[in-house]
């Protein structure tokens, strides 16, 4: 056997042999392993998935060094992306192996993957909303659109191929609504977001955490939640599936590290949104309303037959306005993966697979002096430099909010239980509802959006008011 050097001259056959001789003595070069990582370090929903195990160095701790994997060299990349199409490319090109992004943009992935014979599975879940919460759509603060029925032929921006787009797709769809109801243009979440503040367009559509956090930032107000859709959003983990089946133990290790993740943020969520604030910019306290106890957010990677179902439910939107290729759902997803890593970490899969539970706010209302016995109506204020103190009810955290300001504290932020929604929203965001025959004790619920408030008071005979009057009824009640 021979071989040539550039100029073309034949080599000597001794020399292949010395390299096979050298090869055996363990002189050859040993392998790399190149494992690109798609993330979306700014999406609320990603951050275990991403940003997390970055930070902490958590998928060091799990990549596999025996056996076939003995010497070799992992050469691991992170590369940010603000939604899920870039990520989508990235893995198209292959140079991402692995990437995370939301419902929607997960089926285009395994679309688009197998139509160009570069097939992805999706294999694990990063943190879910069962009814749809998280994406939502913003107008600037001044707005006089309060519902999204007040859009019609209006400038609406949303990032396009986003999971966002695709509930707005699916809000228009369940209302008998067209396509181009609004005239939509596609911007990123950063060009929107300054398109609201400098009131560019009338409402801005977007995924985790923006619905949220331009309203926190002072310049928006959030007219419609994902809730109201009623079809369960999620953000999930796709692989290139050549990698899967090349590098399996490497898939797993990735999962085990996710899991660790999410450990890390239910063990300490203040901390948590204090390191993920300082790792993305994202405000703590926005951080905080998604992966705290009773968060919009839910921390599990099992893929359950709901997301499943809800996947069908979302490509049969998308085939219609055919804004998608084929794809068989079934096929391209793979529990393997994930099953695995909760076999290698003694848990059990199919317990958490049945389970829709998030950890819930606790302890005992200071101010009410009563136990948090129904964690679906309770509040929370974060003290700046201080705890973040639980509530019974939304009565008893605003005359906390009274008490403590009265003692000369600031308070980062105050979080309550939408009466009708059921998801967690700042309190000075909120409309409220005031009634009740004793003043002294006054009933207050919350609602995020300003009909449902109006909707119950009609129904109650109660009034709605702001945040300002429900403070004020509250201070007074105060025992």
């Amino acid at each position: 056997m021979r071989i040539r050097d550039f100029t073309g001259h034949a080599l000597c056959s001794s020399l292949v042999a010395m390299g096979a001789v050298l090869a055996g003595t363990g002189a050859a070069h040993a392998e790399s392993i190149d494992i690109g990582i798609g993330t979306q370090d700014t999406t609320t929903n990603t951050v275990t998935g991403g940003i997390v195990i970055k930070q902490l160095g958590l998928l060091n701790k799990y990549l596999p060094h025996t056996g076939k994997y003995k010497d070799v060299t992992y050469n691991v990349t992170w590369q940010n992306a603000t939604s899920g199409p870039p990520i989508t490319n990235g893995m198209i090109a292959g140079k991402l192996q692995i990437g995370m992004m939301g419902d929607y943009p997960l089926l285009v992935n395994g679309a688009t993957g197998h139509a160009t014979g570069n097939d992805t599975e999706l294999v694990a879940v990063l943190a879910y909303n069962a009814l749809g919460g998280g994406n939502g759509v913003v107008v600037p603060k001044n707005s006089p659109y309060y519902d999204l029925g007040d859009l019609k032929g209006k400038r609406v921006s949303v990032p396009f191929g986003s999971a966002a787009h695709g509930m707005l797709l699916a809000a228009l769809q369940s209302r008998g609504l067209p396509s181009d109801d609004f005239s939509l243009t596609n911007q990123s979440p950063e060009v929107g977001s300054t398109s609201i503040q400098e009131s560019r367009v009338d409402a801005h559509a977007d995924f985790v955490p923006f619905a949220e956090l331009l309203p926190f930032r002072g310049y928006a107000r959030k007219i419609f939640d994902g809730v109201e859709t009623g079809q369960p959003t999620f953000h999930g983990v796709v692989i290139r599936k050549d990698f899967g089946q090349k590098y399996p133990e490497i898939v797993t290790a990735y999962i085990k590290a996710l899991m660790d993740a999410n450990d890390w943020v239910r063990r300490n969520p203040a901390q948590a949104a204090e390191k993920i604030q300082s790792w993305t910019g994202v405000n703590k306290e926005v951080a905080y309303i998604f992966l705290g106890p009773g968060g919009i957010d839910t921390l599990d990677p099992t893929i359950k037959p709901r997301w499943v179902a809800a996947l069908k439910t979302d490509y049969a939107v998308l085939r219609k306005l055919e804004m998608v290729k084929d794809l068989d759902i079934d096929r391209w997803v793979d529990n393997s993966f994930v099953r695995q890593a909760f076999r290698e970490t003694g848990r059990n899969y199919d317990a958490q697979l049945a389970s829709f539970s998030n950890y819930q706010v606790e302890g005992t209302d200071p101010v009410c002096h009563a136990p948090i016995a129904d964690p679906s109506r309770a509040g929370q204020i974060w003290i700046d430099g201080g705890d973040i103190v639980s509530f019974s009810s939304a009565a008893c955290t605003l005359a906390g909010v009274d008490r403590y300001r009265a003692q000369g504290k600031k308070l980062n932020a105050v979080y309550l239980m939408d009466d009708r929604l059921g998801v967690k929203v700042f309190a000075d965001a909120a409309f409220y509802t005031l009634g009740g025959a004793d003043k002294a004790k006054p009933d207050i619920e919350p609602f995020l959006l300003k009909r449902d408030a109006e909707a119950s008071a009609k129904k109650s005979g109660a009034k709605v008011v702001d945040y300002k009057q429900a403070l004020n009824a509250a201070g007074k009640g105060e025992k």
